[in-house]
């Protein structure tokens, strides 16, 4: 495959300071190219067809490498996710699906159609430019095109080499086109790289209609982990009921599977539970008790809505085994995160309404950035009221779980908890000054902008302290 891959290379570029030191790098961490290589034989000959198919240069299928480290796991603090990476709005504007069942950045057939399809449109924006349409990849591509905009009315050259992009952009293409390098040439590097197989290493098969995995492991008869490094799109112990109705096989055991698939009529292809609704249950609460969907209770039961009646019965698709044996699931992947070993003290922390990863890491004297690593996120994601977060700290878990001081507390025995009614004509900055406390402070009681406009009759808190209201 390597041979190959060398025989497709088609992209022109000049040696370069920033590319010999990402060079440096890589030759001096020959275990690190070792177990992207290997990680890499499962996916690599299926991206270079792929290339192939499309006409495009093969020093793309070393592209994630650099993205993902041939990871299809991995998620970065910026919510890209996928061997290709991609960010939830550029998947979805390339016809990627996501959702509680399914993140299709992760799946490697719609990741890279997905990623192909973007790649295809930068060259276009490009004018041919591969360097600039690689770099655009990276950092988007109104930010290349703008820099080579004030480069072209600045009479500068508009090349990659001389347009001012963020850091992590500036060195992007460098990291690729040092792969490059070392793949034309392992030996003239003092590199030996793994043999990557030249046959396609699974097959695409057409299932039908919705999988339990565990099931599907039985009748390929590989463990549910394998399933699930071929097709890690799937966050759940099944495929999405709305499809993709499609699992990626290893190649020699397809033919099994399908045979063996194709004697299981659909209705058994999940376990089913008869659920009796109880007085006061609502739909989403059995949804959440089964690890499914309230969508997915709705279509098995040919529900048009939510309205769910006490005593009468639900079929709910069910897993085939415990959830501990779908150790690549979402939720197992999850844990496994959360129980990983760091410094410090281990706290447990219940999301409440109106925290923020802000709120929460300020609380206990971490980043953000380490907040939503510790939980395999990103500080752009969503939290939900009563997600269950770990934090690791160095306080005691006495100091950062001790009941907070009320404000009247912190401030003093000569503060008093006020309420006061907006009037006609006043603003944050009039009602801080009468009552002597600063507008951040009141905007923070409030949880308001400092910068949004009072109605007349709202309410405010504040605390304020009575011995200097008198002056």
């Amino acid at each position: 495959m390597l041979d190959k891959l060398r025989s497709g290379f088609t992209l022109r570029y000049d040696d370069h300071a920033r590319t010999a030191a990402e060079l440096r790098w890589f030759t001096g961490h020959p275990d690190y190219l070792e177990r992207v290589f290997v990680r890499a034989q499962r996916y690599l000959p299926y991206i270079v067809a792929e290339l192939e198919r499309r006409g495009l240069p093969l020093e793309l299928a070393l592209l994630p490498i650099v993205e993902s480290a041939y990871d299809p796991f991995a998620y970065s603090h910026g919510r890209a996710a996928g061997l290709w990476q991609m960010i939830p709005g550029t998947a979805k504007r390339f016809g990627v699906k996501q959702n509680w069942w399914y993140d299709g950045r992760r799946d490697v057939v719609d990741s890279t159609r997905a990623a192909l399809d973007y790649l295809e449109r930068l060259i276009e924006l490009n004018d041919g430019n591969w360097l600039n349409a690689i770099a655009s990849y990276n950092s988007g591509e109104g930010n290349v095109l703008r820099a080579a905009r004030r480069n072209r009315n600045a009479g500068k050259p508009t090349d990659f080499w001389h347009l001012k992009l963020p850091r992590e952009t500036s060195m992007y293409v460098p990291k690729l086109l040092a792969l490059v390098e070392i793949v034309a040439d392992p030996g003239k590097h003092n590199l030996t790289l793994p043999v990557v197989p030249d046959e396609p290493q699974f097959v695409v098969t057409e299932i039908g209609s919705q999988l339990d995995l565990a099931l599907a492991a039985e009748l390929a008869g590989v463990d549910v982990d394998t399933v699930y490094q071929y097709n890690p799109g799937y966050n759940r112990w099944s495929t999405d009921p709305a499809g993709p109705h499609r699992l990626v096989m290893p190649t020699e055991v397809a033919d099994q599977f399908v045979a063996a698939l194709n004697q299981v009529p659909s209705a058994d292809r999940v376990r089913w539970k008869r659920h009796k609704v109880k007085n006061g249950e609502a739909i989403s609460q059995i949804a959440q008790k089964y690890n499914t969907t309230v969508s997915t209770i709705r279509s098995a039961n040919n529900l048009r809505g939510n309205m769910i009646r006490a005593g009468h019965y639900l079929m709910i698709p069910v897993a085939t085994k415990p959830l501990s044996a779908y150790s690549k699931s979402a939720d197992a992947r999850l844990a496994k995160t959360q129980n990983k070993q760091r410094a410090g003290n281990k706290v447990v922390h219940i999301v409440k309404s109106g925290e923020s990863f802000w709120t929460i890491s300020r609380r206990y004297n971490v980043t953000t950035r380490q907040l939503a690593s510790w939980n395999g996120m990103a500080p752009g994601d969503t939290l939900s009221v009563g997600r269950r977060l770990v934090v690791w700290t160095n306080a005691s878990v006495a100091a950062v779980t001790a009941p907070r001081t009320s404000p009247t507390q912190a401030l003093g025995n000569t503060t008093r908890k006020l309420r006061y009614t907006v009037r006609s004509g006043d603003s944050l900055y009039l009602i801080a000054n009468r009552f002597r406390v600063t507008i951040s402070d009141l905007a923070r009681w409030n949880k308001i902008d400092k910068n949004k406009i009072l109605r007349p009759g709202q309410r405010l808190t504040m605390y304020v302290d009575v011995t200097a209201q008198s002056s």
